[in-house]
């Protein structure tokens, strides 16, 4: 599958009204579009960040939904007033959640890779990170995205609650920077989100 995620930074206090706009819109552009498989919505109200991410059924269905709806995306962030950053990925793993209540969790990171390592970085966390979060209580999924030709990637883990994610941080820490060392990636960030919309009507 294909991802196509939204990163945008803006006024915390313009936060809650722009969330109230993509979360009464969004799901019904998107699913108009042939090819959507699910959609996430989350934010850091405190410093005023926004992060989204569509998943597609191919390439070509992700690049047509971003030319017929990109317009009216920049509609609903332009009162955030901030920047926005765009990005098209692969999802080389996908254990995404059979559900997700509300008061849901999220954890990203970002990472450079080679080129040439994009097989092993990914086999790390198919093989070992991903199994080791399985078994802490309250995570529901997680995803590997990669850039290849970029030489960069993300993973997104998804947590039943806030506890469930501070739970965790100790042991995902152990299980990351073993993946990190095994596949001979650079990690670059890692954040936490609120999770406000997840429509998942296309989880394999």
């Amino acid at each position: 599958m294909f991802v196509r995620t939204v990163y945008a930074t803006g006024d915390p206090a313009r936060l809650g009204p722009t969330l109230d706009g993509l979360r009464a819109e969004s799901v019904g552009l998107l699913s108009g579009q042939p090819g959507y498989r699910g959609y996430g919505l989350f934010a850091n109200r405190e410093l005023g960040i926004i992060t989204m991410g569509s998943w597609w059924d191919s390439e070509q269905a992700e690049r047509d939904s971003e030319e017929r709806l990109s317009g009216r995306r920049a509609e609903l962030l332009a009162p955030f007033g901030g920047t926005v950053t765009r990005s098209r990925w692969e999802a080389v793993v996908a254990a995404r959640p059979a559900r997700a209540g509300e008061g849901a969790w999220f954890r990203l990171t970002t990472f450079d890779l080679r080129r040439a390592e994009a097989d092993r970085v990914a086999a790390a966390f198919r093989e070992g990170a991903l199994p080791a979060m399985r078994s802490l209580d309250g995570f529901l999924g997680g995803s590997m995205l990669l850039s290849a030709e970029d030489e960069r990637g993300a993973v997104g883990l998804l947590f039943a609650d806030e506890a469930a994610l501070v739970a965790s941080r100790g042991p995902v820490a152990q299980a990351r920077a073993k993946a990190v060392a095994e596949g001979g990636a650079s990690l670059r960030s890692l954040e936490e989100f609120e999770a406000v919309l997840l429509d998942l009507p296309g989880r394999p």
